[in-house]
């Protein structure tokens, strides 16, 4: 977040300077922030605010939202729906400080869930160079839950044949090839 701020002068009414190059002796306010004089330098909306007789107002940037894995997400969401939101937040993390302090960022400034990265699982068979075959994995329609394997000769895409790191781990595919899949969906 930029340490740079903004000011503006603000009326007891919640109307803004409109411009301080006027006269101050009959300033002219407004709701509209779009027509509002903004300034960069804090003692020049200082000058203005006492000729006009407004106050000086900060604007202040959003400061940018987390990204959380959705197990991360899920302790932040639910942490909104207890009495101690901290507490519920240091006893649900498990990892420690850092993390707490980020759970703790995401609750108060807002998050975003991370999209988990997929991959094409495959194997090698050989063959000859130009016609090389391949084991892919993919998940079966027949038995859900259980994987199956296809040979082919170009490692093909497609949801059935994307697996997450959490699912090459439930599967045991560990020692095979792996390709993350891009946004269009087709490996690297």
């Amino acid at each position: 977040m930029s340490e740079e701020k903004l000011y503006a002068v603000k009326n007891d009414e919640g109307k803004y300077l409109l411009d301080s190059s006027l006269s101050m002796d009959y300033p002219e306010w407004t709701k509209d922030l779009d027509s509002t004089e903004i300034f960069v330098e804090k003692h020049s909306a200082l000058t203005a605010s006492s000729s006009s007789g407004g106050h000086v107002v900060t604007f202040v940037e959003e400061p940018e939202k987390v990204v959380l894995s959705e197990e991360q997400a899920k302790i932040v969401e639910d942490a909104h729906g207890c009495m101690w939101p901290a507490k519920y937040i240091a006893d649900n993390n498990r990892s420690g400080y850092e993390l707490e302090r980020l759970l703790m960022e995401a609750y108060v400034n807002g998050y975003t869930v991370a999209k988990e990265k997929k991959y094409l699982v495959f194997k090698e068979l050989g063959g000859k160079d130009q016609n090389k075959l391949f084991a892919q994995a993919y998940r079966s329609l027949i038995h859900p839950g259980t994987i199956s394997w296809f040979i082919t000769n170009e490692v093909k895409s497609g949801p059935w044949a994307q697996f997450t790191e959490s699912e090459i781990e439930q599967y045991g595919l560990q020692d095979c090839e792996k390709e993350e899949v891009t946004d269009d969906g087709m490996g690297c």
